[in-house]
């Protein structure tokens, strides 16, 4: 039977003077027992969505039954931004915050900023934040992502594109990206199915598998990257801890100087690697 829930004083807050109201507990609890492990913090932001019992009733549900979060929310946070997220796009991870504070610190005014398998643009959108007047450019093979990032990149006065990799890009970028930030797919196959269920039911599967070794697409990236980069411009790839040395190894064969980096409090891992300043041929 789906949960049933009262709003005291004609308003869902979450909390009073005296403490939790019984409509919060009664969230916190029926989310526990669906085994949401942050259900306190989720509750307060299912509270703030619904406007009605029985909206916060079908929200409650949809979560307990295995719906991200931030898709029955329609945002998720990143970088400080509230980024336009919704069904069949992936939900950007806060560990990919440092793969948008490194782009970022790459970026200068007017810089070509080019964000590869873009998603929802939360990547983008970061930079376009943290850095003004970017020349702003992302794209993505899956419909769903495309729409999304429409939200969240065009709005920052960026462009956005729908295609396979490079294919996607506007012929006039070649030899001009600056910045070209990337986080591909990078699960290996054999390991979807260990994945949280929000994500791998309710994410497309081209936004997380990788292939065999997670790493298929990232070698096709780093393998291009020298045609589209400008001079002394850099591919920033996140990836993961254990794979960073094919990464690494991926960016060295396209001839690119390639170095790791890391954040041990996001979990994080990049890898960056920079054109000389020769270009493809250096």
């Amino acid at each position: 039977m789906p949960p049933s829930f009262s709003f005291s004083s004609g308003s869902p807050a979450s909390s009073s003077a005296a403490g939790p109201t019984p409509v919060f507990a009664d969230v916190v609890a029926e989310l526990r027992a669906a085994g949401c492990v942050f259900a306190e913090d989720e509750a307060r932001l299912l509270l703030e969505a619904a406007d009605t019992p029985d909206r916060l009733a079908t929200l409650v549900r949809r979560r307990a039954d295995g719906l991200p979060l931030e898709h029955l929310l329609g945002w998720a946070e990143f970088c400080g931004l509230r980024i336009a997220v919704g069904p069949g796009v992936f939900v950007p991870r806060r560990r990919t915050e440092f793969l948008a504070g490194r782009a970022a610190g790459l970026a200068r005014p007017g810089s070509v900023v080019v964000d590869l398998c873009c998603g929802s643009g939360a990547v983008a959108a970061a930079v376009a934040e943290a850095v003004p007047d970017v020349v702003l450019h992302a794209a993505d093979v899956e419909a769903s992502a495309v729409h999304w990032a429409r939200h969240n990149v065009t709005t920052r006065g960026g462009r956005v594109h729908r295609g396979d990799l490079y294919g996607a890009l506007p012929a006039e970028l070649r030899g001009r990206v600056d910045v070209l930030v990337v986080n591909a797919p990078y699960v290996p196959t054999g390991s979807l199915g260990l994945m949280p269920p929000e994500a791998r039911d309710h994410e497309p599967r081209v936004a997380l598998d990788g292939g065999a070794d997670g790493l298929d697409v990232q070698r096709r990236v780093a393998a291009g990257a020298p045609d589209w980069l400008a001079p002394g411009g850099s591919l920033l790839i996140e990836t993961g801890e254990r794979q960073s040395a094919g990464t690494l190894a991926a960016m060295t064969a396209a001839g690119l100087d390639a170095r790791v980096e890391s954040c041990a409090e996001l979990w994080a891992t990049v890898v960056v690697g920079t054109l000389g300043d020769g270009g493809p041929d250096s």
